[in-house]
């Protein structure tokens, strides 16, 4: 999958039966949205055979972060999932959080909480938007990108990046939330709603659309299972699985939400599921932002935490701790770790193994692309190649993920 050189489909493809052509869908296409290479042999408008080709993002990924620090490492993790980082970031740092059994603050969890659902609410307005512009249907998208851009201002605020937040830190978050955050968030949520609502309108229930999505590029619950799926295209396959409600961490054992499934593992109920998932983070946002309790947004960690500027001027004993960090890194306990979250696109999971160092001697990330991905050549085999387009749309296959 990973080594698959012009000489493998020259060999594999040199006798192609009379009338079947040979077509390489990426990986510069825009279709693709990214470096993904399918390389699809066809017969008139028939998907006869597909490959997929994983290779084009190569960055050590994983050696960066036997390297790096814990701190430093969570910079990488913005460059997977580009699309929802803060859901990357928060999943580093619970890992790490797991690792030397740190308890931060009701505050912290409350804003990492809001922020993971926004940040759930981007990724899937960007992927069922693109994927009305991959079909022919572009209004649908710009109902909901200025909404999408409230969020993004929010997000800015209180990170002071768009895309790459790498937002929180070990023991707590990187600042406190500004003035004005609940107030905006409560006015995000508000305009979402209509929306959604007007977006499910304009796009699921348009004829078209539902013509070119309704039983395309379907997997079955047990193939599903088998190719690790997770996240929403597995519940679109319908299997009732979330992280967030079947192995709770932070607070999800406290919010009240529904975890939609879906029955086909169609494009269409991949688009469904993705909707309601939607209402589903507004409502856990909504439990959530009136009720941000009071007190410290980080945990009392001199070891592990920054100490604000102010104070390593000012202080010699903050000065030490702060030089400590920087140079000589966070130790963790040693042992074997694995902590896994409910991302945008699925399980995002961190194996790490601890020596005691300041870096991991060995880390691990499931990243759920990696999964869907593999799996596109059966999706698409016997179909149609337009949709090829839709089936790769519709599984949100970010390129970012699929380093190794």
């Amino acid at each position: 999958m990973y080594e698959k050189t012009a000489e493998h489909f020259e060999q594999k493809y040199k006798n192609l039966p009379e009338g079947h052509l040979l077509v390489n869908l990426g990986p510069s296409h825009p279709a693709t949205h990214g470096i993904l290479q399918n390389v699809i042999q066809i017969d008139g408008e028939r998907i006869v055979e597909a490959e997929s080709v994983i290779g084009y993002v190569h960055r050590c990924f994983e050696k960066l972060g036997e390297r790096y620090t814990y701190n430093q490492f969570l910079v990488c993790t913005d460059r997977m999932n580009y699309v929802s980082t803060p859901l990357n970031n928060i999943g580093w740092i619970l890992a790490v959080e797991k690792m030397m059994q740190v308890e931060v603050p009701d505050r912290v969890t409350y804003v990492r909480m809001i922020i993971s659902e926004l940040s759930r609410i981007i990724d899937h307005i960007i992927c069922t938007g693109i994927l009305g512009v991959d079909l022919g249907a572009f209004s649908g998208l710009l109902h909901l990108f200025h909404h999408r851009e409230n969020i993004y201002q929010v997000i800015e605020k209180l990170t002071g990046a768009r895309l790459t937040t790498t937002f929180c830190r070990i023991g707590g978050l990187e600042r406190d939330i500004y003035p004005d955050f609940v107030k905006e968030v409560k006015l995000v949520c508000k305009g979402l709603k209509p929306a959604i609502e007007e977006f499910n309108d304009l796009l699921l229930k348009n004829k078209i659309f539902l013509g070119r999505t309704e039983g395309i590029g379907g997997i079955s619950a047990e193939n599903a299972i088998a190719y690790g799926y997770t996240g929403p295209n597995l519940r679109a396959a319908g299997v009732d699985w979330d992280v967030r409600k079947d192995e709770p961490y932070m607070l999800y054992d406290k919010v009240d939400f529904d975890v939609p499934v879906g029955e086909d593992g169609s494009v269409l109920h991949r688009s469904l599921v993705r909707m309601e998932e939607m209402r589903q983070s507004i409502r856990i946002i909504e439990q959530l932002v009136d009720g941000i309790p009071e007190g410290p947004w980080h945990a009392d960690l001199p070891h592990a935490y920054l100490p604000e500027k102010k104070k390593v001027y000012n202080n010699m004993e903050e000065l030490i701790y702060h030089f400590k960090i920087i140079m000589h890194g966070v130790k963790v306990p040693p042992g074997e770790y694995y902590m896994g979250t409910e991302a945008a696109n699925g399980e995002l999971g961190y194996y790490i193994v601890s020596e005691g160092e300041k870096s991991p001697w060995r880390v691990h990330v499931r990243r759920p692309c990696f999964w869907y991905y593999q799996s596109f050549a059966e999706l698409v085999r016997g179909g149609l190649l337009a949709d090829s387009v839709a089936t790769m749309s519709s599984l949100n296959v970010i390129a970012g993920e699929l380093d190794c």
